[in-house]
């Protein structure tokens, strides 16, 4: 699902993410602490945004790194700073992975993602064909219950298309995404033969008492993101 934030905007948020609350202080320390040794693997990150994972991934020894995104600016700034040393490309994940070769990829990541696509388990399918036996994929999205919050039918069972107006790149920018529940992203990958071998609901920084302390207060009480981590078994 295409978004202002993410083309109009590219350049904005890319400033943003780099040291912002929700991205740099909650999400990505809690889903990088899901990773195993990343030395010597094949890895996509579905979702790359401006690239703030693939400097990490590089960091700390991957081999390869592919990575898309359906915001052809995001993926320029992308190609940008890494030039050669990943692969970028604009891809529609709600079109599948239709480049990438079946069993070849260690690990996936997908931060804050998949609350964009609407059919989870035509991608959890695309997911499985593409891991390797043994490779696993770390994802996080809203929280369930933080998302049920904006629920306009009151059922908390019932998937809702949502939008709000979100001030992360200092302007209010409309934002459309899916909220749902945890059954329907359990089931999605379940239903694909991967295993879910971790949940965490993450973790604020400390760092962020120094930022803004309602924000802190307000995180380290109640969710916000949900991480998950799955496995291709066989």
């Amino acid at each position: 699902m295409k978004s202002d934030m993410y083309s109009k905007h590219a350049q904005e948020y890319d400033l943003a993410v780099q040291d912002n609350v929700y991205n740099a202080h909650l999400e990505r320390p809690s889903l990088q602490a899901m990773l195993d040794d990343m030395n010597g693997l094949d890895i996509l990150d579905l979702g790359c945004g401006t690239g703030v994972y693939p400097q990490f991934l590089i960091e700390q020894g991957a081999a390869k790194v592919t990575c898309f995104d359906v915001s052809e600016q995001m993926v320029a700034i992308v190609n940008s700073k890494f030039g050669d040393r990943v692969m970028a490309y604009s891809q529609d994940l709600s079109n599948g992975l239709p480049k990438e070769v079946s069993n070849t990829t260690d690990v996936i990541i997908c931060p804050l993602v998949i609350h964009y696509i609407e059919d989870l388990p035509a991608l959890f399918k695309e997911v499985y064909r593409v891991l390797k036996p043994g490779g696993y994929m770390v994802f996080s999205t809203h929280h369930p219950f933080a998302d049920f919050e904006c629920s306009h039918s009151g059922n908390y069972f019932e998937r809702e298309l949502v939008k709000e107006v979100w001030d992360t790149v200092g302007q209010p920018v409309d934002v459309m995404f899916y909220r749902r529940s945890l059954t329907e992203i359990m089931d999605a990958i379940t239903t694909n033969s991967l295993a879910v071998t971790q949940v965490s609901e993450g973790q604020v920084s400390e760092q962020v008492k120094q930022i803004s302390m309602k924000h802190y207060d307000y995180l380290s009480k109640n969710p916000n993101f949900i991480f998950v981590k799955c496995r291709k078994l066989f």
